[in-house]
């Protein structure tokens, strides 16, 4: 149920396939909609598909049916199964279960991508087979499972979607890294407290031989150290924990039973922005568990680039900076990448809506207001992020930030580009989801690239 836009039901059904199992893949979206990923699955015989609608005998004469994370629990679909007693299962749970190896898992409202990059690449060279899969897009693990040995070793992102499911079988990481919270996918979890009980469920099921990693910063994350059962390690840009990773005198350290170590200088990070700090500092915590040597780290430290889509540098045209940050799908995204970016900035905003609040975001835009010289709103959120704007003081009203709307990515672009001076940066970082205009967000940020890389011909 579901194949998704971004591969997220190909790997499952190709398994399930290589299984034996004979599939049904039924999916709300049309054909030409989910074209990439029916075309992944060409080779396979025997599929049916069951497109733009959902058919009730699919839940109700099935013997299992595996469901997309984003599909909501409410689902009547989903009730009609449960009605009909068929069992329901996703992919991260039979991969869960299924697999041998022990299991790191990443998650957190922002960060939990190039974190378990980070993680990969640190771990690199040592004698384990490494595996890096789970919510990252094209990522699936599940095909892979029968390769996977119990000597290798697992590194899962993990959302909220994903982690809330993970309950029902009763099983949490060997080792949980948790990035941040802040309000996130409120349209499904409808309160910020329902969010932090499906996040926090990365640790529930832990046990004595079992790692936790939190940031030390996060209070909200830090309450969790109460209900840890196994070791503890932190991550702190301000504090200096006995045993984990910390930044003092701008320089990097580890500290294992309050012996410290001088990892690398902050000068050394190839990435911008305090968040990737923060994200270095939770990768060397996992690091430590497995006594990778600081040449390593620091070797790790001054290469990694990051990950694309996430405040990537596009290119400089006539003096202007261009940055895809698609992956900002929540207002506390955005406003680390404006805290970042140095120098006067555009920002380009909207998308689909979470039911998340922009009053925050605005207010930084206000405070702000001498570096963000513009907006440009696009999609579904476009009233809502000029109403929080205009709310937060009349310095918009009398045209100290230009607050524009497009019809589209590209058209912001352009737009843009008539606005920003030699020295600027046009940054797209829209506080919001992409699917009332795009397939996901990395279809987003290609768009954004291409429209860019356009302007050179103009």
């Amino acid at each position: 149920m579901g194949l998704g836009l971004f591969g997220g039901g190909v790997g499952i059904s190709r398994w399930l396939h290589k299984c034996g199992a004979k599939i049904t893949i039924t999916d709300l979206r049309s054909p030409n909609e989910l074209k990439e990923s029916i075309l992944a699955l060409a080779d396979l015989k025997g599929i049916t598909y069951h497109l733009g609608k959902h058919w009730i005998n699919d839940f109700t004469k099935t013997d299992l049916v595996v469901v997309n994370p984003a599909v909501p629990p409410d689902s009547p679909y989903l009730m009609l199964a449960k009605k009909n007693h068929i069992p329901l299962e996703t992919e991260n749970n039979l991969f869960c279960q299924l697999c041998p190896a022990p299991i790191i898992g990443v998650t957190g409202s922002n960060g939990k991508t190039t974190t378990a990059y980070l993680i990969a690449e640190m771990l690199k060279g040592i004698k384990s087979k490494i595996w890096l899969g789970g919510n990252i897009g094209g990522k699936s693990l599940i095909e892979k499972i029968h390769q996977i040995k119990d000597c290798d070793i697992v590194i899962l992102e993990l959302s909220s979607f994903q982690l809330e499911d993970l309950t029902r079988i009763k099983k949490s990481p060997h080792i949980s890294v948790a990035t941040n919270i802040s309000p996130n996918h409120l349209d499904r979890h409808k309160t910020i407290n329902n969010y932090i009980k499906a996040k926090k469920s990365i640790i529930y099921y832990q046990d004595k031989s079992d790692y936790a990693i939190l940031n030390l910063d996060d209070k909200k994350i830090r309450q969790w150290s109460r209900e840890i059962r196994g070791k503890t390690l932190y991550f702190s840009r301000h504090k200096h924990p006995c045993n984990g990773a910390f930044i003092h005198n701008n320089k990097i350290y580890t500290s294992s039973h309050g012996n410290k170590h001088i990892v690398s200088d902050i000068s050394d990070i190839k990435l911008p922005g305090d968040f990737n700090q923060e994200n270095i500092l939770a990768a060397l915590s996992v690091a430590m568990i497995f006594k990778i040597p600081p040449s390593k780290l620091a070797s790790v430290i001054k290469t990694f680039s990051g990950v694309e889509h996430r405040l990537e540098f596009v290119t400089k045209i006539n003096g202007v900076k261009y940055y895809n940050d698609s992956i900002a799908t929540n207002p506390t995204s955005t406003i680390g990448a404006i805290n970042t970016v140095s120098g006067n900035i555009h920002l380009i905003l909207g998308g689909y809506d979470k039911q998340l609040p922009f009053n925050e975001l605005a207010k930084v835009i206000m405070l702000n207001y001498q570096r963000v010289k513009s907006t440009v709103l696009i999609g579904a959120t476009a009233d809502k992020i000029k109403d929080a704007l205009l709310k937060c003081g009349q310095r918009y009203i009398q045209g100290e930030i230009i607050i524009l709307k497009a019809k589209s990515l590209t058209e912001a672009v352009f737009l843009l580009k008539r606005i920003a001076k030699a020295g600027d940066t046009i940054l797209l970082s829209p506080a919001c989801a992409s699917f009332d205009m795009f397939r996901n967000f990395a279809e987003r940020g290609m768009l954004f690239k291409k429209a860019v890389k356009s302007l050179k011909n103009k």
